[in-house]
């Protein structure tokens, strides 16, 4: 693993840690998924920073492109994805890129869009690309999708599909903050935001680097087989309706990988699967409805699952 990719990992992460302050565990995990080439799902009470950490990543990278999607019901597939429009002068339709076509896109309050809306991100997430009007049209360079929604408010919204869900590489939560980093938060924003102030610290280059270093992270037989087992139980459980498949195994190694990369290791060890197991897998799972009834959620079930797994030497 090259030395360098470790520095360029370190320079975003003490970034974007001068600007989302309180939330340092969070911001390793989704940086983690973004040099994994994954995409993160932000679950949280407005105001608790999602936005501004993805515009903050976004500031972080020198000429890196960053569009913001306010997800609302009237939105269509064409606002994400783009349109063709025909040219008076020329008689032909030319496509017009819409927001995706970019290197960090937020999806705001996703679970506001309809499914139909929703569904427009498929394709994109999981393979780069998007087709319209039967042309394919290639997401170039890095791509990454912060979606936020709101897990408390769910008048006008629509619960994500499950197909939608397991597009995530994690699910994660910011939280509150505590007082004293409440208190610096409020200090730091008398006259502006510190997101406005904030510089590039890596390069494109930097960037497509790390992501190339990531693979290069290595992962034992027995880190494999854990990965694996842990998955697997998933679908041995009374309590799971619906069980994580092998996109989750896949997840879970990459995003480990880069976690070890940002911990300056070039090799998985198994407290990392440990930490990152519930964030990766979790929101893949569907609960039976008498299993919820009695309290038992998906995190709950994952951290079962890691007890009684048994963890490589």
């Amino acid at each position: 693993m090259p030395a360098s990719a470790h520095l360029t990992a370190t320079r975003i992460e003490q970034a974007i840690l001068q600007v989302v302050l309180g939330q340092d565990d969070a911001i390793r995990r989704i940086l983690a998924c973004f040099a994994a080439g994954g995409h993160a799902l932000v679950e949280d009470v407005p105001g608790t920073g999602k936005t501004t950490l993805a515009k903050a990543i976004a500031r972080s990278i020198s000429g890196a492109d960053f569009k913001r999607v306010q997800f609302t019901p009237d939105l269509l597939p064409t606002d994400i994805l783009g349109v063709s429009i025909l040219d008076p002068a020329r008689q032909e339709f030319r496509f017009r890129p819409g927001p995706v076509f970019t290197d960090i896109l937020l999806a705001d309050e996703i679970n506001r869009a309809s499914p139909r809306t929703q569904s427009a991100l498929l394709e994109a997430m999981a393979e780069r690309q998007v087709t319209i009007d039967g042309d394919r049209h290639d997401l170039d360079g890095f791509f990454f999708v912060i979606a936020t929604q709101n897990p408390v408010e769910f008048r006008g919204t629509y619960p994500l599909p499950e197909a939608q869900m397991d597009r995530f590489t994690l699910r994660s939560r910011l939280g509150y903050v505590q007082p004293e980093q409440e208190a610096a938060i409020l200090a730091g924003q008398i006259e502006q935001h510190p997101v406005d102030h904030l510089e590039p610290v890596a390069t494109r280059a930097e960037v497509m680097a790390l992501l190339d270093a990531v693979r290069q992270v290595r992962v034992s037989d027995a880190i494999r087989d854990y990965i694996v087992a842990i998955v697997g139980a998933t679908r041995h459980r009374e309590q799971v309706q619906l069980a994580a498949s092998p996109r989750a195994s896949l997840a879970l190694m990459r995003t480990a990988q880069a976690m070890s990369l940002f911990e300056d290791r070039d090799f998985v060890i198994p407290e990392t699967i440990q930490h990152l197991a519930a964030d990766v897998i979790a929101h893949r799972l569907v609960v039976e409805p008498e299993a919820r009834l009695c309290g038992t959620d998906a995190r709950a079930i994952v951290a079962s699952i890691l007890e009684s797994t048994p963890s490589p030497d």
